[in-house]
């Protein structure tokens, strides 16, 4: 008897040992590397650090050292959703009822401590108010490059998944590591501030990028360099230095700029020019994803996020550029 049981233990402990040995490890790659050749990674388990923005139509991982498109697209495995907000007030809800699969793979989720803590930091109620959420991160997931897509201009991409099919998407079975949100200076929003427009005759234009985070980190690096502190105490002069260099306005100068808006880490002002039809709204921020570029991370510079000329000239609306 106690040799059969012994045999019986003997195959328990294989068939156990057998699992483990052809458990899968992830295979580590860089966001920039998922989306420059998203074939080579398909279907397969990876383990990448980055930024994730979380807000109105997004879900997303970024590097700022690589292009901004096409994104990568996140979602979580197992029965958690993420309940990202989409047009008209829907959302994606907060639980799915059965354990999610994609392309005939399902996809578990570990529900631990660590992912606790990364959900909290990317869902509402957020810190920037309604302007989302950026977190860093880094994930284990399942990636699928989705189709490849050629557009009305002709380019190529890989998509699918995400907002209108718009992305190769990564689903998340385990966030090992989460930076925390902790600092009461950095601005952890996703999206800026942008005119409050609704008039007919009225509009804006962007004067500055959609993805400004390469400007950004330049403009960290610059102020790293020079003696001068106003990038770091003087968040009204950024704003009017913004605005003289773009406008060519005279340089003796700071413009004479309202505050109309003020939270953590970040301000926006607006300056009406007298006798002027336009008028002109500055964002400026201490973004977290800085405090990984600056020289000291406890030392981020005041920065421009966006920035908007806006007119109500009855004849002659401004349109939002893209």
């Amino acid at each position: 008897m106690r040799h059969v049981l012994f045999i019986i233990c003997c195959i328990v402990l294989s068939l156990l040992l057998g699992t483990l040995a052809k458990a899968e490890d992830p295979i580590r790659a860089s966001a920039c590397q998922l989306r420059a050749d998203p074939p080579s990674f398909n279907q397969k388990l990876v383990e990448v650090d980055g930024f994730v923005s979380h807000g109105f139509e997004d879900f997303t991982l970024f590097d700022p050292s690589c292009p901004d498109w096409p994104a990568v697209w996140l979602e979580f495995g197992g029965t958690v959703n993420s309940d990202t907000v989409y047009c008209c007030g829907s959302t994606a809800g907060t639980t799915r009822p059965k354990q999610l699969i994609v392309e005939g793979i399902q996809i578990p989720l570990i529900d631990d401590e660590s992912f606790k803590q990364f959900n909290r930091e990317i869902q509402p109620p957020f810190r920037s108010g309604r302007f989302g959420s950026i977190a860093h991160a880094t994930l284990v997931g399942r990636f699928f490059a989705g189709r490849k897509e050629t557009y009305p201009n002709g380019t190529t991409a890989w998509a699918g998944y995400g907002r209108m099919g718009c992305c190769s998407p990564l689903v998340i079975q385990e966030v090992k590591s989460v930076y925390p949100q902790d600092r009461d200076d950095l601005d952890y929003g996703e999206s800026a501030d942008a005119p409050d427009i609704d008039r007919v005759g009225c509009g804006y234009q962007e004067m500055t990028p959609i993805w400004p985070w390469q400007d950004e980190i330049k403009a960290q690096q610059q102020s790293d360099k020079s003696p001068n502190t106003r990038a770091f105490d003087d968040p009204g002069r950024v704003a009017s230095d913004f605005l003289t260099t773009q406008l060519k306005l005279d340089t003796s100068q700071p413009l004479q700029l309202t505050e109309k808006r003020k939270t953590a880490g970040r301000v926006v002002y607006v300056w009406r020019p007298s006798g002027k039809t336009s008028s002109y709204m500055v964002v400026v921020s201490k973004p977290f994803m800085l405090s990984f570029y600056a020289h000291d991370p406890r030392r981020v510079a005041w920065v421009v996020i966006a920035a908007y000329s806006s007119s109500c000239d009855k004849t002659k609306s401004v349109t939002r550029i893209r």
